[in-house]
């Protein structure tokens, strides 16, 4: 039997779906894995067809609007799926959701799953269908054509839910689930210890890793770090990401200045995240809203304090004042108090710090997360079947 995944990025394949792929490909299931500019990650291809999964190109612009390009990449879809013929089916990112949704219902997939893995600049601001622009509208109207042809859709949190439901997206006829988010590792992400200074004393240093967009929550860590070295000018502000092909991406210019300012610690792109949470003693996510942020957990299973927002998908994370602080979505005046608390108090860092590895164990190992998924899903070891 053939298990597919549909997405709109190789390298999030790996690095996000990757444990749950090799927990289905031990089940016996034949894997295949679907996305755009295959030869543009030659590392990636190569860590997935190693593991025996076959893997296909597909015309796909993640982003973009262009009727003509869609259409095209619906057809490439549905012809790719006619041919495979999977047993089951698994899309995630907006552009695989609607379009291979489409493609696998018109290819008589039998058994299609969705995951709603976060809402992108097509949900900011929506809360009631009166105030939707007409572009939301089209989307939306996308949205729950794909997913009346689902099996079942997963969510991260039940706000994305709520609000689906609210929107009218969601079909009370569709059956779906929360799960808690992707999961973690967490033998690979395991507790380090915290940078210090030369009194040996636990040094302020905060980190954010995401894509350079404004609704990250970027603008309010530069604006809180600027605030925070005038009055504590050794504290340490750590950026990891990059640029992104997304209408609320930050501009080059806005990077290179807060870079020169010195306001942060500038990473770049890391394929392993870990030597950049070791270097900071608490983990900052201001974003507006999330599905389940994979580098809070992470930051989590290494022993991190986190300051996050009280937002869908980030407030799930932190029990407020026991693993962290949670502050308004672009609130800077909160968000620089949540730091001090840290600064002032350094030994926050290490008590919330063991509270959010005992949560990340407890709700987000990825074993466990993935074990609900294969069986909301309907997979069972083929070993049982024969």
């Amino acid at each position: 039997m053939k298990f597919l995944i549909c997405a709109n990025y190789l390298p999030h394949v790996l690095n996000f779906r990757g444990k749950l792929l090799q927990d289905i490909a031990a089940l016996g299931y034949e894997i295949h894995v679907v996305a755009p500019d295959l030869k543009a990650y030659a590392t990636d291809y190569n860590i997935l067809s190693e593991l025996g999964y076959s893997l296909h190109e597909v015309p796909m612009q993640r982003t973009g609007t262009n009727p003509i390009a869609d259409t095209k990449m619906l057809m490439a879809m549905y012809s790719l799926l006619h041919e495979i013929q999977p047993d089951f089916m698994l899309s995630y990112t907006i552009k695989p959701v609607i379009y291979g949704t489409l493609a696998a219902w018109l290819a008589k997939v039998p058994n299609r799953f969705v995951l709603i893995s976060g809402l992108g600049y097509t949900f900011q601001q929506v809360e009631e269908t009166s105030k939707r622009t007409v572009f939301q509208k089209l989307v939306h109207s996308m949205y729950q054509q794909a997913l009346k042809k689902s099996s079942k859709v997963f969510f991260q949190n039940t706000d994305d839910r709520d609000l689906f439901k609210s929107l009218k997206l969601l079909s009370f006829k569709t059956p779906s689930v929360v799960v808690n988010g992707s999961g973690v590792d967490v033998t690979d992400f395991d507790v380090l210890p915290f940078p210090r200074d030369t009194a040996g004393s636990i040094k302020p240093s905060f980190l954010l890793i995401a894509r350079l967009l404004k609704d990250k929550g970027i603008l309010e860590y530069v604006r809180a770090a600027k605030k925070i070295k005038a009055e504590y000018p050794n504290a340490e502000f750590h950026l990891v990401g990059w640029i992104d092909e997304n209408p609320a991406a930050i501009s080059q210019t806005q990077l290179d200045d807060w870079i020169k300012d010195g306001d942060i610690n500038y990473w770049g792109k890391l394929d392993d995240v870990r030597p950049a949470i070791q270097e900071c003693s608490v983990y900052v996510l201001p974003s507006y809203r999330e599905g389940t942020s994979r580098s809070v957990l992470e930051a989590m299973s290494m022993g991190r304090a986190i300051i996050t927002t009280d937002a869908p998908g980030c407030r799930e994370t932190v029990v407020s004042g026991e693993n962290g602080y949670l502050v308004p979505v672009q609130a800077v005046d909160e968000l620089v108090d949540a730091m001090k608390q840290f600064i002032d108090n350094p030994g926050l860092c290490e008590r919330m710090g063991q509270a959010s590895r005992g949560i990340a164990l407890e709700k987000y190992d990825v074993k466990k997360v993935n074990a609900h998924m294969i069986s909301e899903m309907g997979l069972m070891s083929l070993g049982n079947k024969l």
